[in-house]
């Protein structure tokens, strides 16, 4: 009774806003007046939408990309080869926790903005600390789930070196983390939207930017780009599911039998 309660909860408002997003009028009456793919044609024959899309898919892509390659080994140094400094890194993640969209923007606006860095740039490195917690504690959990320091030293006994154990052993078996980790870092970057307004503005408009300034003119055309951006999660959690599995099922093939 719970589940389904909290179930319909969460689903009503989904599916209202993608009635929403078809319907011609719905003013005055229970169901849509009327149904049309007229938004979505709009929509996606709009330009500006697609270079918003891309822009932002290569901004929260690139962003993630070197968030894995950095913080990936250097969680595993930590975690494996010098757990003495785990509490100091875990307080440095959560740091973002603490600090206001608003008030990061408008400090590092007043650092930057008569340098010769591109705003752009330190978009991408505020978006980098604020995906540090959900990086950090997705990859530590699959760490600590796999017993990566009795995987390495076993390794290391049958002579692999350190980086061979990290790459051939480590890497495949904390996958699937890494994948949710980053695809919840993904969801949090393409929906964020006040330090993309307050550092770019106009001059780099992400998604998040288009949708605030085309919900003046129709709600219905925000609606159909709210169900975009689900779709695009939805595609995207499925292909990441589907990885995760192949590559689980590809580590028990590989599995002695004992």
């Amino acid at each position: 009774m719970i589940v389904t309660i909290t179930f319909l909860y969460l689903f009503i408002p989904l599916l209202a806003t993608f009635l929403y997003s078809l319907s011609t009028t719905w003013n005055e009456t229970i169901l849509p007046e009327g149904l049309t793919l007229k938004w979505f044609v709009d929509l996606y024959n709009d330009p500006r939408f697609i270079d918003a899309l891309w822009r932002t898919i290569q901004l929260t892509g690139g962003t993630m990309i070197v968030s894995i390659l950095i913080m990936v080994p250097a969680i595993f140094a930590i975690t494996v080869y010098a757990p003495k400094y785990e509490k100091w890194l875990q307080t440095i993640v959560l740091f973002p926790y603490a600090m206001p969209g608003v008030v990061a923007a408008v400090g590092l606006l007043s650092i930057y903005s008569k340098s010769s860095i591109p705003m752009v740039i330190v978009l991408a490195g505020s978006y980098f600390v604020l995906i540090l917690p959900f990086m950090y504690q997705g990859v530590r959990n699959s760490l600590r789930t796999v017993n990566a320091k009795t995987l390495v030293e076993a390794a290391e006994l049958l002579g692999a070196s350190r980086s061979t154990a990290f790459w051939k052993v480590i890497v495949p078996n904390i996958t699937p983390g890494i994948m949710v980790s980053s695809l919840l870092s993904f969801s949090v970057l393409f929906g964020e939207f006040v330090l993309a307004n307050i550092l770019v503005g106009g001059s780099f408009e992400t998604i998040q930017i288009y949708l605030y300034r085309r919900l003046r003119e129709s709600g219905h055309l925000s609606s159909a780009i709210v169900v975009s951006y689900f779709l695009l999660l939805l595609v995207l959690s499925w292909i990441m599911v589907r990885f995760s599995r192949r590559g689980t099922l590809k580590l028990k093939k590989k599995e002695p039998i004992v």
